[in-house]
C-alpha cells in the first residue's frame, strides 16, 4: 500500500541524517555523548515520520483507505454511515472534490428513497456537503488567495470571496438543516451560524438572509472600541500555511532581539527557525540551526535549562495519538548562536515515550537550575503517567514523579508553575481534559499534594490552556483555565440567547487567589461566561496600561467549527471586555500556538498566532497582529539570575507607579505565559501615563532576596542582574516589521 512512498521517504531520511549528523560531528561545542544523543534522534525521528504516513490518527491514510475499499466493494448496497464515513475521510486529506461526490450522491439518494435514513441522518449528510462546500469555498479563496483580511470577523474588503461556487452550493444545504431541526437544537443552531458565515463570505450578509435566520448585529461587535491591529505576517515571510503547532518568540542567538522559532504537528513537520535581521525582517536559518530532520512537535517552551546564558528548548510531540502517539519528546540545547543540539538522550530525557503536549519550567527546589514537568495523556485504558525531571545540575535530569505524587494519570492539557501561597515554594497546577484537574501544593524536599479537591478546583472538567498571572495587581497570584466542552452551535446558542438542548458545558474559570492558598471563581462577574474552545491560548500587556490582556485561539480537530479567535481586555482588573471583532483578532481559523512578543522594539507587544487545524485537509496562514501602538510609557525587563536560575522564572516584579495622581502597582510573575505558546522571558510593564517607576522591586526566588531601584526611567529595554545595585540598558533599534 505504501510501497510508492518508501523509496523517497528513505532517501528524505538519508539526507536528514547525513547532514544532521555531519553538523553535528563538525561542531566541537558538542560533547560525544551529545554527537551521539543527536544523530540517533534523528534516526528514530525519520522512522516514526515513515511510520505516521499510514497510522498517524489525523494525518495517516490506513484507515481512510479501508473505508474507501468498503465502499467500492458495496456501491450502491452502501449505507448512509459509511457513506458519510467514507467523505469525511477524504476530507480529512484534502480530497474535497471525492467527498462532495459521495456527500451529494447520498443527499440525491435518500431524497429519492433508495438510500434509507430518517431525519437523523438525512440532516447528517446534508450538514456534512454543505461543510465540504464550505472547506471548497475556503481553498479556493483564503489558502488560494490569502490577504491580510482573509477569514476575519466581521468579513469585509479582500475577505469577501472572489470564486463563489462553494459558499453558493453551502447555503441550501444549511438552510435545509435549519428549517428541518428544532431552534434548540445543536446542528440548527450549528447550521444557522455557518449559513451567516457563508452568506458574509458572498458579501450577501445581512439583506440576503431572512431575519430570522440572521445572527444579531452585536455578535459582530466589540465591548470596546480597541483600535485594529492588521495582520502583517506576509510581511515577514512566517505566514507558514500548514497545520496546527506551536510557536516561542525570544532571543535565541544572543543579539537582545527576538528571534522566533516554528513547530508543526504533523510527524514529519519541519521545525522552523526564523532569525530577527534586526530591521524588522526575518531570515529563515533552520539549516544552519542544527534543526535538519529534528522534526517538530505540537508544542514547545524555552528556558536556561544549563545556567550558561542561552535559551534551549524542550519540544513535546506524540498529542492526541494515544498509543501510536509514543514519540520521544527533544530537549535542544543552545549552542550559544541559535543552532541546536538535540541532547535529549545525553541528558537522560529522551527514553520516555508518551503522547506529551503541555510542560513548564521551573526550580522546584530552589537549588538554582530549572526543572520541567512534562504533562502526558493517560486514558482508562492507556497508562501515560507525567514526568516531573529534576535538573541534576550537570546537565542530565531525573524523573521524580512517582515519588513527588505529581504523575497525574490524566489526559493533560495544561501545565503552569506558579507560587500561589506566598511560601517560597513553585506550586503546580495541572489541566486535564475529562476529568479533574489538580493542584499540586508544593510540600518542600521534592513533594507534592493535591490540594484541588479540598479547595473545589477541579473543575472544568474538560479544561485546556492553563496559567498563573495575576489580573488584578493585587501581587497574589490568580490562576485561568479554559473549558474545552463547547462548539460552534454553543457559540451561536450564546449570541442568539438560546440554550442548546440536552447539553451541558462549563465556561472558563478564573481563580481569584488570596495569597494565602484560596481561590474564589470570579469568571461571571469579570465577563468570562462565554463558549469557547480553545487550544492555543495567552497573555500580555496590549495597551500598555500595567493591565493583562489575553487571547484564545478556538482550535477543535471539526471543520465546522469556525470560531473565531477571542481577545479580552482587561478593563483594570474590574472586568474583561470582548474586543476581538474591533481589534481584527476574530480569525475564523483554528488558533493554536499563541505568543504575544514586541517584533518591532517600539515598546508595544505584537500577537503572532499558528492557525490550521488538525488534519491534512485544513490547513491555514499563521497570523502576526501588529500592535497600531497606544502612547503609553513601558519599560521591558530582562532579570538574569546567578543564585537563582539563569532565566529569572519564578522571579516577581513589582512596579510601583503614579499615573494621574494615583498610586497603584503593576506585578509581573516571570515564565513565558500560557500553556500553548510562548512568549519572551523578558517582560514588558506598562505604564499607562505615569512617566517613571517610582520603585521596582525584583524578589528572587532561590534566596528570596529582593531587589529595589528608585525612580527608574521608562521606554527602554533594560537588563537586571540578580545582587547588582545597576540597571543595564540595552540599547535596541525601532523597526519596521517587514523592513
Amino acid at each position: 500500500m505504501n510501497k510508492p512512498r518508501w523509496p523517497q521517504a528513505a532517501r528524505s531520511l538519508a539526507l536528514a541524517l547525513l547532514v544532521a549528523s555531519t553538523a553535528v560531528a563538525q561542531d566541537a561545542r558538542d560533547t560525544a555523548a551529545e554527537t551521539k544523543s543527536h544523530a540517533e534522534m534523528v534516526r528514530r525521528l525519520g522512522e516514526i515520520a515513515i511510520e505516521a504516513k499510514s497510522i498517524h490518527k489525523y494525518h495517516g491514510d490506513q484507515a481512510a483507505k479501508q473505508l474507501w475499499a468498503q465502499l467500492e466493494q458495496l456501491g450502491d448496497n452502501a449505507d448512509w454511515k459509511l457513506r458519510l464515513d467514507a467523505a469525511l475521510a477524504h476530507m480529512r486529506l484534502a480530497n474535497t472534490k471525492a467527498a462532495i461526490e459521495i456527500l451529494q450522491k447520498a443527499s440525491d439518494e435518500m431524497r429519492a428513497g433508495r438510500l434509507k435514513g430518517g431525519l437523523d441522518e438525512a440532516s447528517s449528510i446534508v450538514f456534512y456537503l454543505g461543510m465540504a462546500y464550505m472547506r471548497q469555498a475556503e481553498t479556493e479563496n483564503c489558502c488560494a488567495r490569502s490577504t491580510a483580511e482573509s477569514c476575519i470577523l466581521p468579513l469585509r474588503g479582500e475577505a469577501i470571496h472572489t470564486k463563489t461556487e462553494g459558499a453558493t452550493k453551502a447555503i441550501p444545504c444549511f438552510e435545509l438543516v435549519v428549517a428541518n431541526r428544532p431552534a434548540n437544537d445543536y446542528w440548527h443552531l450549528s447550521a444557522r451560524w455557518l449559513l451567516n458565515i457563508a452568506h458574509m463570505t458572498l458579501g450577501t450578509w445581512p439583506d440576503g438572509l431572512k431575519e430570522e435566520r440572521r445572527m444579531p448585529i452585536d455578535a459582530l461587535q466589540s465591548q470596546f472600541p480597541l483600535p485594529h491591529f492588521k495582520n502583517v505576517a506576509s510581511k515577514t515571510g512566517m505566514d507558514m500555511f500548514a497545520m496546527l503547532g506551536g510557536v516561542i518568540v525570544d532571543d535565541f542567538d544572543g543579539d537582545d532581539d527576538l528571534d522566533v522559532l516554528l513547530s508543526l504537528w504533523s510527524a514529519d513537520g519541519a521545525m522552523r527557525y526564523f532569525r530577527n535581521d534586526g530591521d524588522g525582517t526575518f531570515s529563515e536559518r533552520s539549516r544552519e540551526a542544527n534543526l535538519t530532520g529534528i522534526t517538530s512537535g505540537i508544542n514547545m517552551f524555552q528556558a536556561d535549562y544549563d545556567n550558561d546564558g542561552d535559551l534551549d528548548v524542550v519540544i513535546l510531540r506524540g498529542a492526541w495519538l494515544y498509543n501510536n502517539g509514543r514519540h520521544p519528546n527533544s530537549l535542544l540545547k543552545n549552542r550559544g548562536d541559535g543552532s541546536f543540539v538535540d541532547a535529549s538522550l545525553a541528558a537522560g530525557f529522551g527514553e520516555t515515550a508518551f503522547p506529551s503536549s503541555q510542560a513548564d519550567w521551573s526550580d522546584i527546589d530552589n537549588d538554582g537550575d530549572l526543572d520541567l514537568y512534562v504533562g502526558n495523556e493517560s486514558t482508562p485504558k492507556i497508562h501515560s503517567p507525567c514526568h516531573l525531571f529534576r535538573n541534576e545540575g550537570d546537565g542530565t535530569f531525573v524523573d521524580i514523579a512517582s515519588e513527588a505524587g505529581v504523575e497525574n494519570l490524566g489526559y493533560t492539557k495544561g501545565v503552569s508553575f506558579g507560587d500561589y501561597d506566598g511560601d517560597g515554594l513553585a506550586d503546580l497546577f495541572v489541566s486535564n481534559l475529562a476529568s479533574e484537574n489538580r493542584l499540586y501544593h508544593n510540600l518542600g524536599g521534592n513533594k507534592f499534594e493535591n490540594v484541588a479537591p479540598k479547595l473545589k478546583m477541579e473543575e472544568p472538567i474538560a479544561s485546556f490552556p492553563t496559567w498563573f498571572w495575576d489580573y488584578d495587581n493585587d501581587g497574589k497570584l490568580d490562576l485561568f483555565v479554559a473549558a474545552y466542552s463547547t462548539g460552534v452551535g454553543h457559540v451561536a446558542g450564546h449570541h442568539l440567547g438560546i440554550k442548546v438542548a440536552d447539553s451541558t458545558y462549563d465556561y472558563m474559570k478564573l481563580w481569584r487567589g488570596d495569597g494565602k492558598g484560596g481561590f474564589t471563581n470570579v469568571a461571571k462577574e469579570m465577563g468570562l461566561d462565554y463558549p469557547a474552545l480553545p487550544m492555543g491560548a495567552n497573555f500580555g500587556d496590549l495597551d500598555n496600561d500595567g493591565w493583562l490582556d489575553f487571547y484564545l485561539g478556538t482550535g477543535d480537530p471539526y471543520y465546522y467549527n469556525l470560531m473565531p479567535n477571542l481577545m479580552y481586555k482587561n478593563m483594570a482588573g474590574k472586568k474583561f471586555a470582548d474586543v476581538s471583532m474591533a481589534g481584527g483578532f476574530a480569525h475564523l481559523q483554528k488558533g493554536h500556538g499563541v505568543s504575544f512578543a514586541d517584533f518591532d522594539s517600539d515598546g508595544d507587544l505584537d500577537v503572532y498566532s499558528v492557525m490550521g487545524g488538525a488534519y491534512v485537509g485544513d490547513p491555514a496562514y499563521n497570523t502576526l497582529f501588529e500592535n497600531p501602538g497606544f502612547d503609553n510609557h513601558w519599560l521591558c525587563i530582562q532579570l538574569v539570575g546567578t543564585e537563582s536560575n539563569r532565566s529569572g522564572i519564578g522571579a516577581r516584579i513589582h512596579a510601583v507607579i503614579t499615573e494621574n495622581g494615583k498610586t497603584r502597582s503593576v506585578y509581573r510573575h516571570v515564565n513565558s505565559g500560557g500553556s500553548f505558546g510562548a512568549n519572551p522571558l523578558r517582560q514588558t510593564i506598562g505604564m499607562g501615563k505615569a512617566t517613571k517607576i517610582d520603585r521596582l522591586e525584583i524578589h528572587w526566588p532561590r534566596t528570596g532576596k529582593t531587589q529595589t531601584f528608585e525612580n527608574v526611567t521608562p521606554d527602554r529595554f533594560v537588563r537586571i542582574t540578580e545582587s547588582s545595585n545597576k540597571i543595564q540598558t540595552v540599547p535596541l533599534k525601532q523597526t519596521k516589521i517587514g523592513g
